[in-house]
């Protein structure tokens, strides 16, 4: 099925914002006290501000899950589900999800919950500080077809964040592997959440696959975004929508309407 984003998301240049679930089962931050509900409120509040605020979609990740796992256990996608499942009649826009960094965890969540994509490092091999990223897209591709989620649309994040690609290959090389491999979407990321990626990078990307969609993935701010939509195809934002524009913190209602404002004038 070939993915297309106007159809997805109901626009061109779409923002997907990020819903950050708090720590959840078995991780360290996870809070035992507050248990499940509290998981459903913090992520049912911010789902609510950034639809409010007229986002194009929403991507729920498991973001407060520090340090990230590259193979989660069966708690993080049941818990995800669960929680999504109950919000799911609340949910007005197109959704994505992503357990950080387990594609097959995500693939699975997004089966269970009707999710339309998912975001992950699928292509390519990098050493990060997690230890070595190889996801092995053959492998990811079987399994997204043996659970029967062909149309769930593959986001592939070819610049992870905390990571470098291990090689010689760069990022318009890395792009046009992905592209042929049959990725969905080719996302393009800073250091970290929140740290906007290099703009060189981002029209490298768009150059050399110019057919395929090119997301704009940490970073993007309101006064960047019309400079960002310049050369990408979507964006998805996070951090600084949050209160202070620090990641942990609640979505500010004034800055995400700022930043979708500044969008709508973007893409006017």
């Amino acid at each position: 099925m070939t993915f297309s984003l106007t159809d997805t998301f109901g626009t061109a240049k779409p923002v997907i914002a990020m819903v950050h679930f708090p720590g959840l089962p078995g991780r360290p931050q996870h809070d035992r006290a507050a248990g499940r509900q509290y998981l459903v409120d913090v992520t049912g509040r911010d789902l609510a501000v950034l639809q409010d605020a007229g986002a194009d979609g929403v991507l729920f990740c498991n973001e407060a899950d520090l340090p990230y796992q590259l193979a989660v256990g069966p708690e993080i996608p049941a818990a995800m589900a669960a929680v999504i499942g109950e919000l799911r009649s609340s949910i007005r826009v197109p959704f994505g999800v992503n357990i950080l960094w387990d594609a097959r965890a995500s693939l699975a969540l997004a089966r269970a919950t009707g999710a339309s994509f998912i975001r992950e490092v699928l292509t390519g091999v990098y050493e990060s500080d997690l230890g070595m990223i190889a996801p092995a897209i053959g492998d990811i591709a079987a399994y997204r077809d043996a659970i029967g989620a062909a149309e769930v649309a593959l986001f592939d994040n070819i610049a992870p964040e905390f990571a470098s690609a291990i090689g010689s290959r760069g990022i318009a090389d890395r792009a046009k592997g992905a592209a042929f491999l049959g990725m969905d979407a080719i996302l393009i990321s800073g250091p970290a959440a929140g740290i906007p990626f290099a703009m060189s990078d981002l029209v490298a990307a768009k150059e050399a696959v110019p057919d395929t969609t090119v997301v704009a993935n940490t970073g993007v701010r309101a006064e960047s975004i019309a400079a960002i939509f310049a050369v990408a195809d979507a964006v998805i934002v996070g951090t600084s929508l949050k209160v202070d524009g620090l990641t942990w913190n609640a979505v500010d209602p004034a800055r995400a309407q700022r930043l979708m404002d500044a969008a709508q004038s973007a893409r006017a």
